[in-house]
């Protein structure tokens, strides 16, 4: 029998707010243990919640660009659990009424796309976190870090429309790149500001009724999502062969090991006693609200990537690349505005200039050759100064030391001899230098041409104009052929 898995995800996005989300606490990443609280967050008697208004902007902002329905009116409400790095025994989310539903995203798939729904996007404080010394299951010692506590998080959950780990991973890629386009997150999976829970479940194949599911938890990175939902997906097909059923729980991927294992019983919620906060009065969100944050929206990377491909005639795996970060695509473009043809400009940044980002971790943003000082290294490719082989070398020299193109040009001398009578004084050289070879040419054996054109380019240090070497080098061969 064949199967296909259903699947559906529950993200966390940290928001990219300098407070908390009822507090003026810091959210920065990385402070001592415990600094980065108050009485609020801590939940200390007495203490009221404020609700941060950039919080519920920056919600707005994504759910307008996930195409949900956004709610006049939604409520606050504790989830009830006890763990050590809760410190008021609830946390504060939305339930029944949520700020936004019914929503969508396209993901692209091969030569298609896939329309994933969004069930819904809720805000809600995230927890503290533990540490634990030792064994995870057998700690020593466990010790609780509540700087985190009171982040804010907005929750977007999935409609089980994902069929396979591939997709949810695009989904999770497509994902973070509108999230961090839109400036609410910066979508750093392995620092915890993006977060992903997955609950998957297998059935035969055309069956209308899904199986029972497991919840994954623990991936922190693209790969790790999709090697946890295979892992996942292939354990349950055997539990289902064997005769046996799946068992509704929680289950933590272990990426040293490579698969999935128990940690829990799945909650359901009832088991959190949702009730609305008595602390914090309802949310109102008019029209007039969703219509400025929608005029404030940037041009997302699906938009961004069908007009490169339209408007820069450039392949659609390009615009992919390019658009999947915002501070790159913004890059391409200053430099086809600074006087680049756009084809070129995206072949080099596909291969020298994403090789060198990518090799030191950083930005387009931190990228030590300016736009402008790229598309000068492509004027002097176009004017014939320098050779494409060349402004490599240069391009490098330019990245490692901040020069201009036409600076590392004059400093090594690489201007591009184009002058006709050096070019043919050298190709006469290399064809006496090497009778062997032009007898092998004048024999019919034409592939000696480029043999030649080696020679040539090699005398001149790499600096001749291979288009006028390969031209005069032709005619000059023929002329021997024909015994002229």
């Amino acid at each position: 029998m064949e199967y296909e898995a259903v699947i559906g995800l529950e993200v966390h996005a940290q928001l990219l707010t300098d407070s908390k989300i009822f507090c003026g606490c810091s959210t920065r990443f990385g402070g001592e243990p415990n600094t980065q609280t108050c009485p609020v967050c801590l939940g200390m008697p007495g203490v009221l919640p404020v609700l941060n208004r950039k919080v519920v902007e920056y919600a707005l902002r994504t759910a307008v660009a996930l195409n949900c329905r956004i709610a006049e009116k939604s409520v606050f409400a504790r989830k009830n659990y006890f763990y050590p790095d809760l410190p008021k025994g609830y946390q504060i989310s939305m339930y029944e009424r949520p700020l936004a539903e019914d929503g969508f995203i396209e993901i692209h798939l091969g030569e298609g796309k896939k329309r994933i729904g969004i069930t819904r996007i809720h805000m809600e404080e995230d927890a503290g976190k533990l540490v634990h010394s030792g064994d995870f299951a057998r700690a020593d010692f466990s010790y609780v870090d509540l700087n985190r506590t009171g982040v804010p998080l907005m929750e977007i959950v999935s409609e089980p429309d994902l069929r396979a780990a591939e997709e949810a991973a695009e989904y999770m890629r497509q994902l973070r790149n509108i999230l961090v386009y839109l400036g609410v997150c910066d979508g750093n999976m392995q620092e915890g500001s993006l977060r992903c829970d997955a609950n998957v479940s297998v059935m035969p194949r055309g069956a209308k009724k899904f199986g029972i599911r497991a919840e994954l938890k623990n991936m922190n990175s693209f790969r790790n999502i999709q090697r946890a939902l295979a892992y996942e997906i292939e354990r349950q097909i055997k539990v289902v062969e064997s005769g046996g059923e799946v068992v509704q729980e929680t289950r933590l991927w272990d990426e040293q090991m490579g698969k999935t294992s128990g940690m829990r019983g799945k909650e359901e919620a009832h088991d959190y006693r949702y009730f609305p906060d008595p602390d914090l009065i309802p949310l109102m969100v008019d029209e007039d609200w969703i219509g400025r944050v929608r005029k404030s929206l940037p041009e997302l990377p699906g938009r961004k990537k069908d007009r490169f491909i339209k408007q820069y005639n450039i392949p659609e795996y390009d615009a992919g690349v390019l658009t999947q970060d915002r501070d790159l695509a913004d890059y391409f473009e200053a430099v086809i505005k600074a006087g680049a043809q756009a084809k070129w400009t995206s072949n080099w940044m596909m291969s020298e200039v994403l090789r060198e980002l990518n090799q030191a971790e950083k930005s387009a943003a931190d990228c030590p050759v300016r736009p402008e000082a790229l598309a000068g290294l492509y004027q002097l490719i176009e004017k014939g100064i320098i050779s494409a082989k060349i402004a490599k070398s240069v391009f490098m020299e330019m990245y490692q030391n901040g020069k201009s193109a036409e600076q590392v040009v004059k400093e090594q001398g690489l201007t591009q001899v184009s002058d006709d009578s050096a070019i043919r004084k050298m190709i006469e050289e290399a064809i006496q230098e090497n009778p062997k070879q032009v007898a092998e040419y004048l024999g019919g054996k034409d592939k000696m041409l480029g043999f030649f054109v080696g020679q040539v380019m090699k005398k001149s240090q790499g600096k001749a104009n291979p288009q006028m070497v390969n031209q005069i080098l032709a005619e000059a061969l023929k002329k021997l052929r024909e015994g002229k």
